[in-house]
């Protein structure tokens, strides 16, 4: 007999579906809350301040090199195969760097555009709803975006290094790309979620979508504090 956590999900019984994607998304929501609350906690303790400061004096390279590590960490750490409690120690790295890294896109949204945090938090949260349901509903899968996804995260990243070297400004042109492949990668991921995750890798799944909820709040703020200037 097949092992039931080696196999997709989409082979397995139905209420071991619901099972795998009641706790996928759980652990995204609660992601999702230690985010906000972690921000929270970080503005009104002087935290930001803080790591305003010190991001300020370090190359942006090095800082986007260290999330990287510890994005490739946070995803180790979540593997099926170590014990949970590793695994949510995983997903709780992962967040908490996000947390760190956006606090300056947070910081100037907050000194220069007034009320767009809140704005691309609700557009953040309707448009993976939206594409969420458009997975669900259509049943479509979604596996064929990964080419897209690998060829645009990497010109995505040669751009930033670019923009770091050079002193450039991506634009809003590259935030509104930056948004698209997002979108993407929340239908790849959502699809591949449904189908191809086996029973016990909730967490892995919780940490790669939270992932693409990050990047599309991240490009949906710059958008919105450009639109301001």
């Amino acid at each position: 007999m097949s092992n039931p956590y080696t196999m997709p999900v989409s082979e397995l019984s139905a209420d071991a579906r619901g099972s795998f994607i009641f706790r996928t998304y759980t652990h995204l929501a609660l992601a999702v809350l230690l985010f906000v609350g972690l921000e929270l906690w970080f503005f009104h303790t002087g935290i930001a301040n803080a790591i305003v400061s010190m991001v300020a004096g370090v190359s942006w390279l090095v800082i986007l090199g260290g999330f990287m590590l510890l994005s490739w960490l946070a995803t180790f750490f979540a593997k099926p195969s170590l014990s949970r409690p590793v695994q949510y120690f995983g997903l709780i790295l992962y967040v908490v760097g996000q947390a760190i890294i956006t606090v300056p896109l947070l910081f100037i949204a907050d000194q220069t555009a007034p009320g767009t945090i809140a704005s691309a938090a609700q557009a953040t949260l309707g448009g993976f709803f939206l594409l969420t349901a458009v997975v669900v509903t259509t049943r479509k899968n979604f596996s064929f975006l990964r080419t897209f996804l690998v060829w645009g995260g990497i010109v995505a990243l040669v751009s930033v290094v670019c923009a770091v070297i050079f002193q450039l400004d991506l634009g809003a042109w590259f935030s509104v790309a930056m948004v698209l492949l997002a979108g993407a990668s929340i239908l790849y991921t959502t699809s591949s979620v449904l189908r191809d995750f086996p029973e016990d890798a909730d967490v892995a799944a919780a940490i790669q979508l939270f992932s693409a909820v990050a990047l599309l709040f991240w490009y949906v703020l710059r958008l919105f504090i450009g639109s301001r200037r």
